[in-house]
């Protein structure tokens, strides 16, 4: 597994638990738990794997990029969450940040 694929996988997996995290209620429902910390210990080891071959400060940003990037569509599409102009704007900034990273990165 590439570097970058490892750690587009692991940005997913932010999603997920954060998204897990909602619904498991301050871990009090056992399921939503489950995925939670399964989630969490998924993006860790996928992370892990993407820092033996990508600079660290460029991987920890795309990382937290992808899961804070999700969290906002994922509230916007699944919750309603506002979706104008200003946020999405702000939603696109971040995502262009993750890829001028991503371009300017040997790796």
């Amino acid at each position: 597994m590439t570097g970058w694929l490892a750690l587009f996988a692991a940005g997913l997996m932010e999603i997920v638990w954060a998204l897990g995290l909602k619904h498991s209620e301050g871990f009090t429902r056992f399921w939503p738990a489950v995925v939670t910390l399964a989630a969490i210990l998924a993006s860790f080891g996928l992370m892990s794997i993407a820092l033996k071959s990508l600079p660290f400060g460029t991987a920890y940003a795309v990382w937290t990029g992808i899961g804070a990037a999700g969290s906002i569509v994922v509230g916007m599409t699944l919750y309603g969450e506002p979706a104008s102009g200003l946020r999405v704007l702000c939603l696109s900034m971040i995502v262009a940040g993750m890829i001028g990273l991503k371009l300017s990165t040997p790796a």
